[in-house]
């Protein structure tokens, strides 16, 4: 193994102790020390990677948001129909708050850690980029109503957010369906 192989070995094997212990403890209860030292790592090996607890956090946020628009991608591909592909994806973002890693590191810490305006970048660039894509999409092929794309896609993310946090703190099994069935409601407004 190269010492270029070792070093990312490092930094991977740090990125996924931190990411268990944020979404086991919240950000504000894991210290860096203890990360690096789970490992088998100094915490300069930690400081050297990351630069500071902050630092190892925000890589585990974009590490998360890409594995959500990852899957919110692969559940509207796995659809041929457009409106469909739409639902899909959308219902696969609520899934996500049925995830204690994305509900702890994502929904609840990332927006006070990070910032709001860096949170909501992140989250730009990940799944509300997808979902702005998939309306400009549906607009195109006259499915739903043409209108300004970036108030909708904020609005629909913005109540999608909300969901995810709402199925993940509510412990009721049945609160990933009523979910759904609010969202497609909702949706089915935009259909022209």
């Amino acid at each position: 193994m190269t010492r270029a192989d070792q070093r990312e070995a490092t930094r991977r094997a740090l990125l996924a102790e931190g990411r268990r212990r944020f979404a086991d403890d919240g950000y504000h209860h894991v210290v860096l020390a203890e990360v690096a030292r789970a490992i088998g790592a100094t915490k300069g090996a930690a400081y050297h990677h990351f630069g500071s607890k902050t630092g190892l956090f925000r890589a585990v946020v974009a590490e998360l948001q890409s594995e959500l628009g990852d899957r919110v991608a692969a559940a509207a591909a796995a659809r041929e129909d457009r409106w469909e592909q739409l639902r899909a994806g959308c219902r696969a973002f609520l899934a996500s708050g049925t995830d204690p890693a994305v509900r702890r590191v994502l929904l609840e810490d990332a927006p006070v850690v990070l910032g709001w305006e860096e949170w909501r970048a992140m989250d730009e660039a990940s799944s509300a980029r997808h979902l702005a894509e998939a309306l400009t999409a549906l607009m195109d092929a006259k499915v739903i109503a043409v209108q300004p794309i970036e108030p909708l896609t904020r609005l629909l993310s913005g109540a999608m957010n909300e969901a995810a946090l709402w199925i993940a703190r509510s412990g009721d099994p049945a609160a990933l369906d009523q979910a759904t069935a609010a969202l497609d409601r909702l949706l089915e407004g935009l259909r022209t």
